[in-house]
């Protein structure tokens, strides 16, 4: 039999060596230090080996109990090996297992900010409560009950969207053979429906002068500041924006081009970007030109800015969440250029909305980037005279 003072004592060895305790169990020392339990036993007439974990992760206490179990086994005529194989696949199975691969698949499928918050969501929400469950087995009461604890904290919109994203899952499994059915098709109706909100903005060509008089104030760090000088200018997406990366400009061209898996419609879009878009990427290119990301998180600059930096800053310039939001920058846009006539269709494709009619959209796509330009500067343009005080019909007419 061995001890621990043995087994602390075994050293490495250029060919890995074995050391015998009792009843099939011993241990094997690896050439690179590594001391792997094993059992070896027979069954059905062949010797078999299964592995019990390495010391001293695995005591010698522990590794004896793991043997006695499979022993355990074999008095039942269960083969240790089999039984172990089926817990895996039954772990493979549950709900988070099943999950996790769902979102694996979906990394060049969702836009990177959608799949962060259907991770977000599934992570916080749901595997706490069905994540160990087999995905078969769950049932309606079981998702319903979950729902209702996100209801619970006055998050209606959050549970439509986890419920969505579970029923994705279901349906993934469905198509993978590990269910037979999603269970979140009994829940319609069964949550409280969500009031829409439009994103407040600021539309009133004074008081858009006035927004950005406070910006160009800003105190704070100074990429944040590089971020709400370009959010009305570009007017993407907050989402877009915050994880915008330098490989996707090209200054000299004046264009931002984002690629389809970050954009929110999963279509590449292009961004022409104005004299006065392309300056402040120039002055912040001084300051994070040398990272991946142009907002870069201060705690990791991996990841960017969080979804709530600019709207935070903007609460510091003294505007609140109901008069302007980080994405009121779009509505801000979409009023103001309509109103100064520019061509609907050409707006609609700069907001990079969907649209519908396939043939139409791949002409768009193709033909209508020059107006694009054009309507991108005379924003811009516009924008300086607002940020001026100048007078709006003056503005309009030059």
């Amino acid at each position: 039999m061995l001890t621990d003072t043995e087994l602390k004592a075994l050293r490495p060895r250029e060919k890995a060596y074995k050391r015998a305790d009792e009843r099939g169990l011993y241990v094997i020392v690896m050439p690179d230090g590594a001391r792997w339990w094993r059992f070896r036993y027979r069954y059905g007439g062949r010797e078999k080996l299964i592995s019990l974990g390495t010391y001293p992760d695995t005591s010698l206490k522990l590794a004896r109990q793991k043997r006695d179990d499979a022993r355990q086994d074999l008095a039942r005529g269960v083969d240790p090996s089999a039984r172990r194989q089926a817990e895996r696949m039954a772990q493979a199975d549950t709900f988070e297992a099943v999950a996790r691969e769902w979102l694996a698949l979906q990394t060049n499928k969702l836009a990177a900010i959608t799949l962060e918050k259907a991770t977000w969501a599934l992570e916080t929400f749901v595997f706490p409560q069905i994540g160990s469950k087999p995905v078969g087995k769950v049932e309606p009461a079981d998702v319903l009950r979950l729902l209702r604890r996100i209801e619970s904290r006055g998050k209606h919109e959050t549970a439509h969207r986890t419920r969505q994203r579970c029923s994705q899952v279901f349906r993934f499994a469905v198509a993978s053979g590990r269910a037979t059915r999603d269970p979140t098709a009994d829940l319609k109706g069964a949550l409280a429906p969500v009031k829409t909100e439009s994103h407040a903005a600021i539309t009133e060509p004074k008081r858009i002068g006035e927004l950005l008089r406070a910006i160009d104030g800003y105190q704070g760090q100074p990429s944040v500041m590089a971020a709400l000088k370009l959010a009305p200018l570009v007017f993407v997406r907050p989402g877009e924006l915050r994880a915008a990366a330098w490989n996707e400009f090209d200054l000299k061209e004046a264009e931002w081009r984002i690629p389809a898996a970050r954009m929110k419609m999963d279509d590449a879009h292009v961004v022409p970007l104005s004299a006065q878009a392309v300056a402040v990427l120039e002055e912040l290119h001084t300051i994070t030109g040398r990272d991946k990301l142009l907002f870069p998180s201060l705690t990791s600059k991996e990841r960017p800015i969080s979804e709530n930096t600019l709207n935070a800053a903007l609460r510091r310039l003294g505007y609140a969440g109901n008069e302007m939001t980080a994405h009121g920058f779009r509505a801000m846009a979409s009023t103001r250029l309509n109103e100064m006539g520019f061509a609907p269709d050409v707006i609609e494709l700069q907001l990079a909305h969907k649209e519908r009619n396939r043939v139409r959209a791949a002409y768009n796509r193709a033909e209508r980037l020059a107006e694009r330009r054009k309507l991108m500067q005379a924003w811009s343009d516009y924008l300086d005279g607002l940020r001026r005080g100048a007078d709006v019909k003056a503005i309009r007419e030059a």
